[in-house]
């Protein structure tokens, strides 16, 4: 579905650089717009994900939030699913060999992924393609050709491989083709652009410089900075369950956004809001001369964020259920009710009641918040691994601020 290109091309490019790490050459891609503009002829947007992990979080989104805004301009945006590539693994910051995933393994993923960026993306303005399309149909005489068209030196550079050449850690040849078939994308599709976190920054460079020994005009590149999760310090990732997942509940999702820091909260409307150079460029002077208070502030991003993947009606009631429950102290009157078995003594024990509540990811993790006073029984804080409760009342089992369910205690 093609759309008329309104927007001039300095204005696009205006907006493109919010919360932008870096544009090459971003006088090579305000030329492309201009092209675009007066020939009315979208640019072929590119963007490529291994589908290594089912799940997206918001730190996947920064990325996708810059194509829908390309999206939105008119561009036409070819998001690849790299279901050969993923077989490989992009060594892109790894201290050691991915270890390989099977065709299942891809094909499931790829499905769970492809579903979830049309959360984000018009599915319907979007070319999903497959890299093991054109990949797969390789001869070994043209993974030669391929390879000759890079050196080692080019390749070895690359800070990934280099520290791990300093620190005597195995380096496999597989990897050091993964960049060349990321610029081979390129080169088949023909991309004007492609767009990457700035950890993508090499593969990215690669597919413009293969793009000009193939003939073509090199593909301009486009990255984003990688998002800090809830801790504020090491970058939104689930393994360190510092995340915001696009599929978790309206009411979570409103009440981790709403656990970042003020500092935190200004970065997450640059890399996450979808309202604009100019909305944001107020929220900050709003903050800055008193106008706006930083909790309203948060509220309302955190309402925004909500309403992205939930719809605005579900946006408010997840408001609502947080002034209601944290701001004023009162507890939900919909709070669901779990059924816990104590022991003969009358005793329950809270590990296993943030597992059966779902609370935590594992029984680690649940020992390491009762460690850190994070788990809260009628008020108080849990400290002792057992619990002496009376069977058949009622309990308020909290974990931190974002998680509540009312307990019955039952005999065994």
């Amino acid at each position: 579905m093609t759309k008329k290109i309104t927007v001039s091309a300095e204005e696009q490019l205006a907006e493109i650089k919010v919360g932008c790490a870096e544009i090459i050459a971003e006088d090579e891609l305000l030329a492309k717009l201009k092209r675009s503009y007066l020939a009315q002829k979208p640019l072929r947007v590119k963007m490529g994900a291994d589908p290594s992990s089912p799940d997206i979080h918001l730190g996947h989104t920064v990325v996708l939030n810059k194509l829908r805004l390309f999206q939105s301009f008119g561009h036409h945006i070819i998001f690849i699913i790299g279901d050969f590539t993923a077989r490989i693994g992009d060594p892109t910051g790894k201290s050691k060999t991915r270890p390989p995933l099977t065709v299942e393994q891809v094909r499931s993923y790829a499905k769970t992924y492809q579903e979830q960026i049309f959360r984000v993306l018009d599915a319907t303005r979007t070319e999903i393609v497959y890299n093991s399309t054109w990949l797969d149909t390789l001869t070994p005489m043209d993974f030669i050709r391929l390879m000759a068209t890079r050196t080692v030196q080019q390749i070895i550079v690359r800070e990934d491989f280099s520290k791990r050449l300093e620190e005597n850690t195995p380096i496999h040849l597989h990897e050091l083709v993964y960049p060349l078939l990321q610029g081979y994308d390129s080169v088949h599709l023909r991309a004007d652009l492609e767009l990457g976190g700035t950890d993508q920054k090499f593969n990215l460079l690669f597919g413009r410089e293969m793009q000009r020994q193939a003939g073509q005009e090199a593909q301009c590149t486009l990255t984003v900075p990688l998002l800090e999760g809830l801790d504020g310090v090491q970058k939104m990732s689930k393994s360190l369950n510092n995340y915001i997942g696009i599929s978790e509940p309206s009411r979570e999702m409103f009440g981790k956004s709403m656990s970042i820091s003020d500092d935190l909260m200004l970065r997450f409307y640059e890399l996450l809001s979808r309202k604009g150079r100019s909305f944001i460029e107020d929220v900050k002077a709003s903050l800055k001369n008193g106008t706006l208070h930083p909790m309203e502030a948060k509220k309302n991003l955190a309402q925004e964020i909500v309403e992205q993947y939930w719809g605005a009606g579900e946006a408010r009631v997840a408001r609502q259920h947080f002034e209601e429950t944290f701001s004023n102290r009162k507890i939900p009157t919909d709070l669901p009710v779990h059924a816990i078995a104590c022991d003969a003594d009358g005793r329950v024990n809270v590990i296993d009641v943030c597992m059966q509540l779902a609370f935590c990811p594992s029984r680690t993790e649940a020992r390491r918040l009762l460690k850190q006073k994070g788990l809260h029984l009628d008020g108080k804080t849990v400290e002792a691994e057992w619990l002496q409760l009376t069977p058949g009342q009622e309990y308020i089992f909290k974990q931190g601020k974002l998680k509540m369910a009312k307990l019955v205690v039952t005999g065994l």
